[in-house]
Parts: structure tokens; C-alpha cells; sequence
């Protein structure tokens, strides 16, 4: 059942159906989560389930602002709190340590726990609501089975769920790709996944070198959307670079069927059956289109889907992490 986010009234069904131990669809600015109630581990097991989800792989927790924070974290560190101070709300989840005997379903059952403040009208509205209910923080991972291609429409999550589930419209999702993720249980932040906000960015505003996961000899705790192959469409996906994707193309000629191409470089075919669509040669425009575009394919019924390689600056290293794990799980 999809309901106009806007519309008070909605607002009001969610926010009930949340504080009954419900799911529902909830759009952010990233993608659409599959939200609970964070504080009831009984309704966040419900979200493991749907999804298909290992219970010890944790989910980012969305609340309404820095405020909420000390409900779920234990503490927060000076460069963690610039962080907060500058990029929230907006795709920018961090991990802190989590206070003991909180959120311990939503977390996977660890010592950490992932927060975020969303930057999206309607998800604050259903987070207002939500409080006014009881309900003080969303648990809310990506609104696909899991593994698959993240929903970045009200309508991608219903052809997930089916109509059974309470979804909230706020139409599409305008960064496209889930949330720069940030360790900041290390004494120093580390990235643990890339996404709209640049490297840059949080090193000037942290103070501190952001480092990498591969700089550290500890085990990173575990994160959303981190596994090796996620984010997959039913199609196969490979990644190439413009001159392979040309001599493909050209080897196969007016043969080539089943296949789905998304690419920056112009490129011609024989084939009348071959997908062709264009990505922006601007890194944020390609994360806003990149989900839509897989589900697309999927769609289309192609058995292939080829897709040009980012390029290698920094803008376009969300896109690139989700490409690439999208084409290990082939």
C-alpha cells in the first residue's frame, strides 16, 4: 500500500503502524529503508526476516537529530561530533559505540552501533510522529530483499514487498546511492563506505586523515552494505572500459541480444535487440540514475549487463564501490 508522503494523514498511519511493531517504507535522500521501530527488538527481527537478512549483519539506525544520539550511542568523539555538526542531516552514517542494552537487535548484536539523520521531509515527519509515539529511532536498511538492487522509488519498494507493506512516497530519492559510512570507534575516522560526501570533506571537517579500512590490522566492525558482492541485479554485470566495450559490441554485431549496456562513451551496434542507455558524465548524476537504471535491465529481461568503468577520481568512488560489488555477485 504506497501512501503520499506528504500528506498528513499517511504520516499518522506510519508513524501508528511503527509504534504497533510494523514495517514501513520509508524514502530518504539516499535510498528507501524498510523501517522499525529501533528500540523493539521483536519488530526489527521482522526487518531480518523480510529481507532475508543474517541476523548478526547490523542496520543503520535514522534518528531525528544530534540530540538523539546519546539514546543510542555510549559516546561520541570530538572529530565524530564535527562530523554530525556539518553533514547532518544527510548521507552520512556513523558508527559509534553502542550504549549496552540498546538497540541490540538493530545492531546485529554488537558493541557498535551505525546512526544517521536523514535529510528528507518526510522521513523527519514520520521520525516526529514516530517520537511523539514512542518510538525514538528507525532501524531502517536498504527496502530490497537482500543482496539486490537498493529502491530509489516508492514503486521499487512495492514490487519488493508486495502490497502488504505500509510504503510512504516522497518520490525518488535524490542522491541515489546509500550513505558514506564512517568508523569512529578507532581513535581517527575510517571509511568504511564511500558514498556522496568526499574523502576531502570529512578529512577538512574531521581534522584528521580519513583513513582506509586496508590501514588497519584490527577487524573492521561490521557495517551495512559492505559485503563483497551486494547491491546485484538477476542479470550478470560486468565492468569495461570503453575500448572493450566497443570490440564486444563490434565482435557480435547485429547478434547481439539479451544484453543491457550503460555507458559514458558513445558506442554504436547492429543489434535492434541491444539495450542501450547513456550514463552522465557527472559522477552525481550517475549514483541518482545508477539503481533505477539496474531495475531497469532487470526489467528489460537481458540475461548481461555491461556497464563502462567509472573514472578513477574520487567524485565517482560511491558509484564505483556499488559497480563493483554488483559485479561479484555474478
Amino acid at each position: 500500500m504506497v501512501l503520499d508522503g506528504q500528506l498528513p494523514a499517511a504520516i499518522a498511519a506510519a508513524a501508528d503502524a511503527l509504534a504497533a511493531g510494523q514495517l514501513v517504507g520509508l524514502p530518504t535522500e539516499t535510498v528507501y529503508g524498510l523501517a522499525a521501530d529501533a528500540g523493539s527488538d521483536a519488530a526489527v527481527r521482522g526487518i531480518f526476516a523480510a529481507k532475508g537478512r543474517p541476523a548478526d549483519h547490523p542496520l543503520i539506525v535514522h534518528v531525528a537529530g544530534a540530540a538523539q544520539v546519546a539514546e543510542f550511542a555510549a559516546s561520541v568523539p570530538a572529530f565524530a561530533q564535527k562530523l554530525i555538526d556539518t553533514f547532518w542531516p544527510g548521507p552520512l552514517t556513523l558508527i559509534l559505540p553502542r550504549r549496552p542494552g540498546v538497540a541490540e537487535a538493530a545492531a546485529g548484536g554488537h558493541a557498535t552501533i551505525g546512526l544517521r539523520c536523514p535529510a528528507h521531509p518526510v522521513a523527519h515527519a514520520l521520525l516526529a510522529a514516530a517520537a511523539a509515539r514512542g518510538v525514538r529511532g528507525l532501524a531502517a536498511p536498504s527496502a530490497n530483499r537482500f543482496g539486490r538492487i537498493s529502491p530509489t522509488t516508492a514503486q521499487h519498494v512495492a514490487q519488493e514487498f508486495g502490497d502488504g507493506l505500509l510504503v510512504l512516497d516522497g518520490g525518488a530519492c535524490s542522491v541515489g546511492i546509500e550513505s558514506t559510512i564512517v568508523d569512529c570507534t578507532r581513535g581517527a575516522p575510517v571509511l568504511l563506505r564511500p558514498g556522496q560526501i568526499a574523502r576531502a570533506d570529512i578529512e577538512r571537517v574531521a581534522g584528521q586523515h580519513l583513513l582506509s579500512k586496508e590501514e588497519l590490522s584490527a577487524p573492521d566492525p561490521q557495517a551495512p552494505g559492505t559485503l563483497l558482492a551486494h547491491y546485484a541485479p538477476r542479470a550478470r554485470l560486468r565492468l569495461m572500459n570503453d575500448k572493450e566495450l566497443r570490440a564486444a559490441l563490434e565482435l557480435l554485431g547485429a547478434d547481439a541480444k539479451n544484453i543491457a549496456v550503460w555507458a559514458r562513451a558513445p558506442l554504436r551496434s547492429a543489434s535492434r535487440a541491444l539495450v542501450l542507455r547513456r550514463m552522465p558524465d557527472d559522477a552525481a548524476a550517475a549514483a541518482q540514475q545508477l539503481f533505477a537504471v539496474l531495475r531497469g535491465f532487470d526489467d528489460a529481461g537481458v540475461a548481461l549487463i555491461w556497464v563502462e568503468t567509472p573514472p578513477d577520481d574520487a567524485a565517482w568512488d560511491g558509484v564505483r564501490d556499488r559497480l563493483q560489488r554488483a559485479a561479484a555477485s555474478a
